[in-house]
């Protein structure tokens, strides 16, 4: 039912059922309708729903404490969860700092880089230089360096303004460079920024490795990576991987960052790394920066839930059901078959312009013209009606504003790493329904196959 009286208020009045219960890819309202999680939530539920042993697990340590303040007791399941998160990262990645949620992540990642920075008697940097568009969470911090206007513009003048640099959203260049060239021109992009700003300012430079809500699954060509990591080492600017979205598997490897061999200096998690099961964070840095820090006096920093026994139990449950049923293998096979079946929907719908993501994190983008890759009309609002379409035939799907967050129109589609071939199908099925719809009321065309 959904004209029950509410006294909630979110981002918006979209009218929504209750939710009844999840089970692995679905989850049912209360009138019994099924719908198909084609996004995880926002990028959340990595592992599927309601899984009987993260539950199980997570009910033994209820029944001996729910919360035990990291201050005053150590904790069996925040132990276990540092350590089995850092055997599953790349080597020089060793302390475990955890958090409720994504924007704690980002804004705990900023306040360590400073606190090194300070240790080290380079209280000149402060500056940390993200990408346009981007996201990197809602708290005043982690805003300001999000690159989404209608998220970003009403607050600014409670920010100081993060320098920017542009995302390299090489699909939408026409300038005929190779990926290679490509790639090392969006890099020194960078190397130009920190130049301008003056190097002893900047302290770090933070990058969602696979693009997030603000890009729609955008991936740089293979050169960007090493060569951002390069000018990072040049400058002594700290490199933090923004993986709340793309960390936990999700791209079928436990980090993104590892498709490309790169160790990042700090890495925000959340999102797939409690997978919904409770509110989990963390930021994962090397001893070299925290010991320091710990040793001026320690991390001047915290939320009261960081370390939680019952989330960790959470946490812990989740990575070991990961490695159990394989499921960042079960990512990275069946992110190809889903990318086959996105890329074939090009063929059907000439406003499609582009198709892109690694693993399970993949998205498409509407255009008007393929060649010039002008975006649809902003007043089609095609970014929330293809979603409302989708929604009414039983598939949960995420969009966003391309460009900066005031035209373009991208689709995240990222399933649980559950998700069978069979289930891939089903979904496009409904997809494809949903799209056929949306072109009929807006007058797009539809190729129809000879």
């Amino acid at each position: 039912m959904t004209d029950k009286a509410s006294y909630l208020f979110y981002q918006s009045r979209s009218p929504r059922p209750f939710l009844d219960y999840g089970d692995g890819i679905y989850l049912f309202d209360e009138s019994g309708k099924r719908y198909i999680d084609g996004s995880s939530g926002a990028m959340v539920s990595n592992i599927g729903h309601s899984n009987p042993r993260v539950l199980e697990k997570m009910k033994a340590q209820m029944d001996r404490a729910t919360f035990g303040y990291r201050l005053h007791f150590r904790t069996h399941p925040s132990e276990g969860l540092a350590a089995k998160t850092v055997a599953m990262t790349p080597e020089g990645l060793d302390r475990v700092f955890f958090v409720s949620g994504g924007s704690e992540a980002v804004e705990s990642a900023m306040k360590l880089a400073r606190q090194y920075a300070l240790t080290q008697g380079q209280s000149s940097r402060y500056k940390v230089i993200s990408r346009f568009p981007s996201y990197h969470g809602c708290t005043l911090g982690a805003l300001d360096l999000t690159g989404y206007d209608p998220l970003r513009e009403p607050f600014a003048p409670m920010m100081e303004g993060m320098p920017k640099i542009a995302a390299p959203a090489t699909y939408l260049d026409r300038d005929n460079l190779s990926d290679e060239a490509s790639g090392l021109k969006y890099a020194e992009l960078l190397r130009d920024r920190i130049l301008e700003e003056g190097p002893e300012t900047v302290l770090a430079f933070v990058m969602e490795p696979i693009g997030g809500a603000s890009t729609g699954a955008l991936v740089a060509p293979d050169s960007y990576y090493g060569r951002v990591r390069e000018i990072c080492d040049e400058f002594g600017v700290l490199l933090i991987y923004d993986e709340v979205m793309t960390g936990a598997g999700r791209t079928g490897k436990f980090l993104a960052a590892e498709h490309w061999g790169i160790t990042p200096d700090i890495v925000a998690l959340s999102k797939g790394f409690g997978a919904g099961y409770a509110p989990l964070g963390a930021i994962i840095a090397g001893a070299r920066l925290v010991e320091p820090v710990l040793d001026a006096g320690g991390f001047a920093h915290g939320f009261t839930y960081a370390g939680n026994p019952l989330a960790c139990s959470a946490g812990l449950a989740v990575l070991e059901e990961m490695e159990e049923q394989g499921l960042i293998e079960n990512a990275a096979r069946m992110g190809e078959v889903l990318m086959s079946e996105l890329r074939d929907l090009m063929d059907r719908y000439p406003f499609i312009g582009d198709v892109r993501g690694k693993g399970l994190l993949t998205a498409f983008e509407f255009v008007a013209d393929r060649t010039t890759m002008e975006p649809l009309d902003p007043k089609l609002n095609a970014y929330d009606r293809l979603v409302e379409l989708a929604y009414e035939r039983g598939l949960i799907i995420y969009s966003r504003r391309t460009r900066g967050g005031t035209a373009g129109d991208h689709f995240l589609i990222a399933p649980p790493l559950i998700i069978t071939q069979d289930q891939i199908k089903e979904m496009m099925e409904i997809l494809r329904d949903a799209l056929d719809a949306f072109a009929t009321e807006v007058g797009l065309p539809i190729e129809v196959a000879a």
